[in-house]
């Protein structure tokens, strides 16, 4: 359970909601907590100028007789304490005309002539207040003499208070939003999971060999979508390939019965010395060789088609004359096409020598040839072309057999795949492997009933 994609999407997704409102929260409080305590100041500066003008005022009008606050009604009109330091202005130096006395102590530079903002923890009490210092000065003659400050506090406390709030606030946001976020989070996890899951379950059936596995429809265009799409032409290939290797073996166990049945039975004619005439035991030889050499011809495809797709194939590198070759391979299928009243043509345009593999080059153009005799009927026609130009020189063949239709264009390259069950199926997938090892390419241009044309083309490089 907790190992399912089911759980872990929706816990990463749900843990990832959390990180992030955890640092957001983080950072939101320490803006908070900067903003209250930046506007605290502001506010125990504005009162402190004015308190501190109010003072001064009270001064000027009873003609330097020292002021007395009603401070009680201040703080209560605040909600801030007052606080004096420095010189007494009232006849018993002991006196602060009504303020809050406060040592020096406290505030060693209250004789810079500057508001001050400093934090303090009163006589009596251990709470600790903001406060902000604001020079008073009083008329001595002419000037405005310094005599103290007037200090005006708040206690700390007020800004954990309002943090405090703050953070029930954010809990209960927080917790609702975990819970939406958890809720959506299993929403789409269950609409993420569905489909891969239902992959998973087809990816269990394909490895057990059942490779007609339904998958649902993904309507969706993003990369599940691309996957079950690219899952279900997985399964199509396999199934067509787990055919195609049946038909193989059937197909290669017939072509090898065939021959291995016919060599039996002619050694044992011999053995027994039922061909004790000379030229039947010609014959008998002959039809062992030729039989042999078809074995030969089928084993050596399939161990060229595995060098191929294995990518362990040597190309040499020699000087083709592909006239000659050309012509050697058009000499090869001569007498079957006299036998079977095939019109049989040539035409070579031009006469190129190239650097390339030319055994590989004449073994493409006789599967070529091999494959229009095998599909052109008695009595059509079969031509074979050479021309060069652009670079490139090209072979081609044309038949007059029943053409391929648009849908059979790309299968008929694939290795056992044939399109009447029969042959191997190897000599089209072995020339076009070999053509694109030797940096060229078999064009196929061909449409049902009209026949077909299979064009070699090869680059036309020369000796050094």
């Amino acid at each position: 359970m907790l190992r399912s994609l089911r759980f872990r999407l929706p816990a990463l997704f749900l843990a990832g909601i959390v990180l992030s409102g955890l640092i957001t929260a983080v950072i939101a409080l320490r803006l908070f907590q900067n903003y209250t305590q930046h506007r605290l100041v502001s506010e125990l500066r504005r009162d402190a100028v004015g308190l501190t003008e109010l003072y001064q005022a009270q001064a000027d009008n009873q003609n330097g007789a020292p002021p007395r606050f009603a401070a009680p009604r201040l703080e209560k009109a605040t909600g801030a304490r007052l606080y004096y330091v420095g010189l007494s202005t009232c006849p018993d130096s002991k006196q602060t005309c009504g303020l809050r006395p406060l040592p020096i102590s406290y505030l060693p530079d209250w004789q810079s002539d500057r508001q001050v903002t400093f934090e303090f923890t009163p006589p009596s009490t251990d709470r600790t207040f903001v406060a902000v210092a604001n020079p008073l000065r009083l008329s001595g003659g002419r000037k405005h003499v310094q005599f103290g400050d007037i200090v005006v506090a708040k206690p700390k406390t007020e800004l954990n208070e309002t943090l405090i709030t703050l953070l029930d606030r954010l809990g209960i946001a927080f917790l609702g939003g975990i819970a939406i976020a958890g809720l959506l989070g299993w929403y789409l996890s269950r609409r993420i999971t569905r489909p891969v899951l239902a992959l998973s379950k087809a990816a269990d059936e394909i490895a057990r060999g059942r490779y007609d596995v339904e998958l649902p429809p993904v309507r969706s265009g993003d990369e599940i979508g691309h996957l079950a799409d690219r899952f279900r032409d997985m399964a199509e290939r396999l199934s067509v390939a787990e055919q195609q290797e049946r038909n193989f073996l059937m197909t290669v166990s017939h072509e090898l019965k065939t021959p291995l049945t016919a060599i039996r039975g002619h050694v044992d004619a011999l053995r027994e010395g039922l061909a004790d005439d000379p030229s039947l035991r010609e014959a008998s030889l002959d039809v062992i060789a030729s039989e042999g050499a078809r074995l030969e011809r089928l084993v050596g495809d399939v161990l060229d088609l595995a060098k191929l797709e294995a990518h362990r194939f040597t190309v040499l590198h020699e000087e083709v004359d592909m006239e000659r070759l050309c012509d050697l391979a058009y000499t090869t299928f001569g007498e079957e096409a006299r036998r079977r009243g095939i019109e049989y043509r040539r035409s070579f345009e031009a006469a190129p020598t190239i650097v390339s593999d030319g055994d590989r080059v004449l073994q493409i153009i006789s599967n070529l040839l091999t494959n229009a005799f095998r599909w052109t009927p008695d009595g059509g026609r079969v031509d074979l072309e050479l021309a060069a130009e652009n670079g490139t020189v090209s072979v081609a063949i044309d038949d007059t057999g029943p053409g391929i239709s648009p849908q059979e264009r790309e299968r008929i390259f694939r290795p056992f795949w044939s399109r009447d069950d029969s042959g191997t199926g190897l000599g089209l997938a072995i020339a076009r492997e070999l053509a694109v090892a030797l940096g060229g390419r078999i064009e196929l241009d061909s449409s049902p009933g009209a026949g077909s044309r299979f064009e070699l083309v090869l680059p036309a490089r020369t000796a050094p």
